[in-house]
This record gives C-alpha cells, sequence and structure tokens, in this order.
C-alpha cells in the first residue's frame, strides 16, 4: 500500500495575506453597518471594494493560487464527463422510480407480514 504524503508549505507572507484578507471581510462588514446613514450607494460600494480586495489579497496567497488551480482541474474533469442522451436519462430516471416502488411495496409487505407473526401469533394481540 502506498501512502501519498501532502506536504504543505505557508510562509510567513502567505499567513499574512490570509490574516489580511480576513480582516478585509470583517472591514467590509463594519464599513456596511456603519457607513448605514450615509446612503445606501456608499454602503454598498465599501462594501463591494473591501470584499474585491480581500478576495484579490486572497487569491495572490499560496492558498488562493492553489484554489484557483482546483477549480480550473475540476472544470477540465467536467468538461471530460460524456453526459447522457435525453432518452437515455428519461430511462434512467424511470428505472429508479420503478425500482422506489418495488422496494416501498417489499417493505410495506415485510412490515406487515411481521406485525401480523408478532402481534397476532405470538403475542395473541389481536386488533
Amino acid at each position: 500500500m502506498a501512502t501519498s504524503q501532502i506536504e504543505t508549505v505557508s510562509t510567513g507572507a502567505d499567513k499574512v495575506k490570509l490574516v489580511v484578507a480576513a480582516l478585509l471581510l470583517v472591514a467590509a462588514l463594519a464599513a456596511y453597518y456603519l457607513l448605514g446613514s450615509k446612503g445606501a450607494l456608499i454602503q454598498w460600494a465599501a462594501l463591494l471594494i473591501c470584499l474585491a480586495v480581500a478576495v484579490v489579497v486572497f487569491l495572490v496567497s499560496e492558498s488562493g493560487r492553489r484554489l484557483v488551480a482546483f477549480g480550473r482541474d475540476a472544470w477540465r474533469e467536467v468538461r471530460k464527463v460524456v453526459w447522457p442522451t435525453r432518452k437515455e436519462a428519461i430511462q434512467m430516471t424511470l428505472y429508479v422510480a420503478a425500482f422506489v416502488v418495488i422496494m416501498a411495496l417489499f417493505l410495506w409487505l415485510s412490515d406487515k407480514t411481521l406485525e401480523w407473526v408478532f402481534y397476532d401469533l405470538i403475542l395473541g394481540w389481536k386488533k
């Protein structure tokens, strides 16, 4: 069994970038609520500007670059997926629905059979 080792290198600068991004998020929320008396335009502008700067700071950190690379790889994998045709999707949906109905009937029948065996035959509790 092969074990893969994950190596995480986090420099002090990256930690500072993440802290700054988090502080900018808090500042965005604080600005939104503190600037309520200045008008909706200023309030929303401050929120959006702080959020945009926080996102930019996060994306230039190592964690942000890894997130972007992960998203790119995930999108590449999604493009490789062979999606079913409409006919295949409908057929599979009908198969699943039929299986659910059959299982529901089976479980109901099993429940009623066990109820009859335990309550009527073994315990004698006639309803």
